[in-house]
């Protein structure tokens, strides 16, 4: 039994390695470091990608652990625009550089 419970966590592990190896789920790993949080919608007018495609990847990488999503919904002009907030697992970005604000008391 453990040997197959084994065999299992090895083909999942390589399931998850050449799932990486596709160069467009990297690029969208690698927009979401760049920028930190942002949505699937600006990934996509980013990358010049449907949309579709965008969050086929997303849920691959959340699947994964490598990317947090959450449902998004926002009201422009009247119009309901449903989209997933993204950012990466464990990564906080580096501080803007410049003066920060000092403290109100």
């Amino acid at each position: 039994m453990e040997s197959k419970q084994r065999c299992g966590t090895v083909r999942t592990l390589l399931n998850y390695r050449s799932f990486f190896k596709d160069i467009r789920v990297t690029e969208v790993l690698e927009c979401l470091k760049k920028y930190g949080q942002r949505l699937d919608l600006e990934i996509a007018k980013e990358m010049g990608m449907p949309l579709a495609t965008v969050r086929q990847r997303l849920t691959g990488l959340a699947a994964t652990g490598a990317v947090i999503t959450c449902n998004l919904t926002r009201f422009e002009g009247g119009k309901r625009i449903d989209a997933w907030q993204c950012r990466v697992s464990g990564y906080v970005p580096p501080i803007a550089p410049g003066r920060k604000a000092k403290r109100t008391t």
